[in-house]
């Protein structure tokens, strides 16, 4: 604790004084918020959604199965599971269980909460998909232990068996071959200095050889300590085989070697460092986020280009322009096939999927697609062939699940089922102006004859992440079916317009996201959907530092407003757990110029006790290493100690930096939420 911040001790993660105040504080919360009949309704469709047995499973191909992690009522933790695609098109599949992670749990005596497994590509001319690197963390954190699992077997691979394995760090592994993984991790300090980031990520890969000590694996490369990360990996496709290496100079900024696994020689991809670059076979693909000059011609931030990757690399600069943004339409994704690179777009936030030929870069059409819905690719694998699997839905229409080639055409295999009543549900869009004159765009979701009520404003603006439409099961059944109104604003910061949309808000630029929100929030008053004491507003992460600004900085626009596992203190972020790795997004407190700027926003610094706020529920969880739970135990304390009596805190125990470790703790999150802005703005 220091004399500048009584709060400081609260960062404290595990101490017992420290966890005695969030009991007392979670008690309030259960109290005044949980006990209710509505809350309990609630919390029940939320955990019927999350478990019914009919939502689609989704499925990535390895080999000649179909993969699948799943969890259910009666399977909380989760199964991995697997399938042929002749079973996965019935009504009740044949899934063959691989991984019981409820059983693990049991064994083991550990909180398991699933990760990731990675599948070795056999390379031996055999169609034997064998070796996987499983991820688990305990109780959903982004650190996690890595074990190699034995799909022949079936069993875990010891390290009495020379198994590849990692206790828990936050690390990477990846295979080259059955016997040689590239490992990055935390290797304590290393000719001096230490083997992560200050952002906590591993700055060191290893190439490390099976029955050897991980001690003795020779380094292959090395970034720096400032970095936000570093690493490597291998692209096996036959013909192609190349070793990559890269470091994050911050979160937008990258440079990408070309490794030869010889010598651990390194030949930079020449790309502008804020750049995405990928080399596919004999291709590299460009995304700019800047102007980019190549030989005379300025590509747009958000444009695809496509050069000759060996040529490249000598000095060549031959481009070929697969996509162009404009002011309404911007490149979402893309994924490849055997014979096609698929692209999907959005304009005006609508997406579109469409298809070029491989190397002739000519259009092409994939027959099946549903007009007016979001799209979007799920799985493909180029070096199989041409299936494509994808997901279509709308806010009131449930997902559908196609199957197909990018050559024949995709139907729809798959239908999840319907979890409200949307016949008589209208989703509108419409656009407002922001203080500088930008328009815009935001989603009104709410039953035909509800004309005005409580109305709850999601949104993020942050790391261009786009909020696309979607399925609203949730809000459908718990907010929508009751008369409340449902609103997506998507605010610059985000990427529903392409880089620009959010580079402009980086760093000095940040104001630009809570004046698009705020305006937002206005308009639907102004257009009389809400009353100001009717509407509540929501988000999580940094649209929790969102939601801390509106309470801050725009408290008379709001009833009520939730803010979940949020950035608050912007005076210290860049000290807590993974927070060095935002600095590119919002700037360097230490620097006094660019302090000079966030402190205005920052949302711990800004509260007053002649201010009257509105209702605020904030939550997080203990187990959350990326963003660090003080941020919301001290925005909660610094409220109350100025006063401010509508402040209600909830911390799950576990959960990670999604608040929840399973089904039944995201049900409770969700109706906590729920329930409070029904009490609060419904009087």
């Amino acid at each position: 604790m220091t004399a500048a911040d009584p709060n400081e001790w609260l960062e404290d993660v595990d101490g017992e004084r420290q966890l005695a105040w969030v009991r007392e504080q979670n008690q309030r919360a259960l109290d005044e918020i949980a006990g209710t009949p509505r809350f309990e309704k609630i919390r029940e469709q939320t955990l019927q959604i999350l478990d019914n047995d009919d939502k689609i499973p989704g499925v990535v191909r390895r080999g000649g199965f179909l993969y699948n992690f799943w969890r259910d009522a009666a399977n909380p933790r989760g199964l991995w599971r697997r399938t042929t695609l002749e079973s996965y098109r019935t009504d009740e599949p044949e899934w063959d269980v691989l991984i019981d992670v409820d059983r693990l749990a049991d064994d083991e005596d550990e909180n398991w909460v699933w990760s990731s497994a990675r599948v070795l590509r056999p390379r031996d001319g055999s169609d034997v998909w064998r070796h996987v690197l499983v991820a688990l963390s305990r109780g959903g954190a982004d650190a996690t232990v890595i074990r190699e699992f034995d799909l022949v077997s079936r069993t875990w691979v010891t390290p009495q068996e020379n198994g590849f394995t990692l206790p828990e760090a936050k690390s990477t592994m990846s295979w080259l071959d059955p016997d040689t993984v590239y490992v990055s991790t935390d290797f304590g300090e290393v000719d001096g200095e230490p083997s992560l980031t200050e952002s906590g990520y591993p700055r060191i890969t290893k190439r490390w050889a099976r029955g050897t000590d991980l001690a003795d694996a020779p380094t292959v490369f090395a970034g720096e300590v400032t970095d936000v990360s570093a690493g490597a990996f291998y692209d096996s496709t036959p013909g192609f085989q190349r070793h990559f290496a890269s470091r994050s100079t911050d979160f937008y900024n990258s440079l990408t070697y070309q490794l030869d696994p010889d010598d651990d020689r390194l030949t930079l991809i020449d790309v502008p460092t804020d750049a995405h670059a990928a080399p596919y076979r004999q291709w590299l693909f460009v995304i700019p986020r800047s102007p980019w000059e190549v030989e005379g011609t300025t590509h747009e931030p958000g444009s695809l280009l496509v050069f000759d990757y060996d040529a490249y690399l000598a000095g060549g600069r031959d481009a070929t322009v697969l996509f162009t943004p404009d002011a309404s339409t911007s490149l979402a994704d893309y994924s490849l096939t055997k014979s096609h690179l698929v692209l999907t777009t959005l304009h005006d936030v609508a997406t579109r999927v469409s298809l070029l030929t491989l190397g002739q870069w000519r259009e092409a059409t994939l027959d099946g697609l549903p007009e007016l819905a979001t799209i979007s690719i799920l799985d493909t694998d180029p070096e199989d062939g041409d299936e494509v699997f994808l997901s279509t839905s709308t806010f009131t229409t449930p997902p559908t699940l196609l199957h197909g080639t990018t050559t024949g055409g995709v139907e729809p295999i798959k239908h999840s089922p319907s979890f409200y009543d949307s016949s008589d549900v209208v989703a509108e869009q419409f656009f407002t102006t922001s203080d500088d004159g930008t328009r815009i765009p935001y989603f009104v979701v709410r039953r035909r004859d509800v004309e005005s009520g409580p109305t709850l404003l999601y949104g993020y603006g942050g790391f261009q992440n786009a909020l696309v439409p979607g399925y609203a099961a949730s809000p459908g059944r718990n907010w929508i079916s009751d008369g409340g109104i449902y609103v997506i604003a998507n605010i610059r910061g985000g990427g529903e317009y392409g880089p620009t949309w959010h580079t402009q808000t980086q760093k000095a630029g940040r104001h630009k996201v809570y004046e698009d929100f705020s305006s937002v929030a206005k308009a639907l008053v102004a257009d009389g959907l809400t009353t100001v004491a009717q509407l509540g507003a929501q988000g999580g992460s940094n649209g929790g530092l969102l939601m801390g600004v509106m309470a801050t900085r725009y408290p008379e626009l709001f009833g009520a407003l939730v803010c979940q596992v949020p950035l608050i203190d912007m005076r210290r972020y860049h000290r807590l757990l993974a927070g060095a790795s935002w600095v590119a997004e919002y700037g360097n407190p230490d620097d006094p110029a660019e302090w000079e700027f966030i402190e205005p926003y920052s949302p711990y610094h800004q509260v007053c006790a002649d201010v009257a706020y509105p209702p605020i529920l904030i939550t997080t969880s203990t187990r959350d290493d990326r963003v660090h739970p003080g941020h919301a135990r001290k925005f909660a304390a610094r409220l109350e100690q100025t006063g401010h009596r509508d402040v209600w805190y909830y911390e799950n125990i576990e959960g990670g930096h999604g608040g929840a470790a399973d089904n039944k703790q995201a049900a409770f999150l969700a109706a906590l939420a729920y329930e409070f802005l029904w009490q609060q703005l419904t009087g």
